[in-house]
């Protein structure tokens, strides 16, 4: 069964220097249809202006994965990380006990563009931690490729969370294939481009839910497609 979250019904917040589009519930926005999807609780999908972005701000007990489409995100926070963040990068962030941070646009002319993920992580409490790396552009095209698990297999971030990350960056006509576990659920995210899901349509922006379907078949519908699935306990 796949369930579509259209682009355009997410919520969104627009404040001059930030527009943001919600798909699950967030802030001023609530919708008790879109919570999350198991364990995955925000996909927010940022631009923000040059010199703008986030100030310093604290969270505690989430899994926050940083993903930069456009642009560059400079990110500094209360563990003693500072870093920018690019295309191709992947930064975490392990909350637990507590963390403050600030994200600003690193460009003085375009705007930074990212997807912000919250995931619930497995416990609480736990230390509050930092990883970032980079994956390129060969890694990616064409193919599936993990970039955050539980176990950091395959030189990817390390989420405290039963949850695998792929991103895939596709060209019209590419195809790739994912067989998941039955007991395990689905999320895509389209962030750039258009795909075909086991034959239903998607464009950037749009999301679905995946479960009781093993067998997943994308189809690239544009060049420049760029996709995360997420396999979810």
């Amino acid at each position: 069964m796949i369930t579509v979250r259209p682009a355009q019904d997410r919520g969104n917040a627009n404040f001059g220097w930030l527009d943001s589009r919600h798909t699950f519930s967030f802030g001023s926005y609530y919708d008790p249809n879109h919570m999350g999807f198991s364990s995955l609780r925000v996909i927010n999908e940022d631009k923000v202006k040059p010199g703008q972005g986030f100030g310093t701000h604290s969270h505690r007990d989430m899994e926050i994965i940083s993903y930069v489409l456009e642009g560059e995100l400079a990110h500094k926070d209360s563990i003693g990380n500072g870093s920018v963040i690019r295309p191709g990068d992947v930064q975490r962030m392990s909350a637990g006990t507590g963390i403050a941070h600030s994200e600003f646009n690193a460009f003085n002319i375009d705007l930074v563009h990212f997807l912000q993920i919250w995931i619930l992580p497995k416990q609480g409490g736990i230390e509050p931690s930092y990883e970032q790396k980079h994956f390129d552009v060969a890694e990616r095209q064409g193919q599936l490729r993990l970039v955050a698990s539980p176990d950091g297999r395959n030189n990817s971030v390390t989420i405290h969370q039963d949850t695998d990350l792929y991103v895939a960056t596709l060209n019209n006509g590419d195809r790739v294939n994912y067989s998941a576990n039955s007991n395990r659920s689905l999320w895509i995210q389209i962030a750039k481009g258009g795909i075909e899901v086991n034959g239903r349509v998607l464009n950037g922006g749009d999301g679905a839910a995946i479960a009781e379907e093993t067998e997943i078949s994308l189809s690239a519908t544009t060049d420049n497609t760029e996709i995360l699935l997420f396999d979810l306990a």
